[in-house]
């Protein structure tokens, strides 16, 4: 999948909580220079940046969105990806299922699964 650090990309499962993932690669991703957004249902802030409550508040369309929550917000994640025209996504190791795999290929995606985006672009 090509990606580049211009490109926007939303973490979808920032976390405050420095022991979750959804920190330490939002953390770490805007250390390395990618242009990041955050998406947590609770809103608030994370490292001096606003996090969202949900992808209809982002004032610009993702280029990327990875996920980092339990499968089944990834699989409704995909259907409101799709209704967006997002058209990559990136499920995190443990944030896939088939079925979301499957529908986001149906809906015509791009989508990478059971890699770590972080290992994969060298971040980590």
């Amino acid at each position: 999948m090509q990606i580049e650090k211009e490109n926007l990309i939303v973490i979808l499962g920032v976390s405050d909580n420095t022991d979750k993932y959804g920190y330490k690669i939002f953390k770490d991703l805007l250390e390395a220079g990618y242009k990041i957004k955050g998406i947590n249902p609770k809103g608030g802030q994370a490292l001096s940046h606003t996090i969202y409550k949900n992808l209809e508040e982002l004032d610009e369309k993702p280029d990327l969105v990875i996920t980092v929550v339990k499968p089944e917000i990834t699989l409704e994640t995909v259907k409101k990806c799709s209704g967006m025209d997002i058209k990559k996504i990136w499920m995190q190791p443990g944030s896939e299922s088939d079925q979301a795999i499957a529908e986001a290929k149906k809906l015509g995606m791009e989508v990478v699964s059971n890699a770590c985006f972080m290992i994969i672009k060298k971040v980590w």
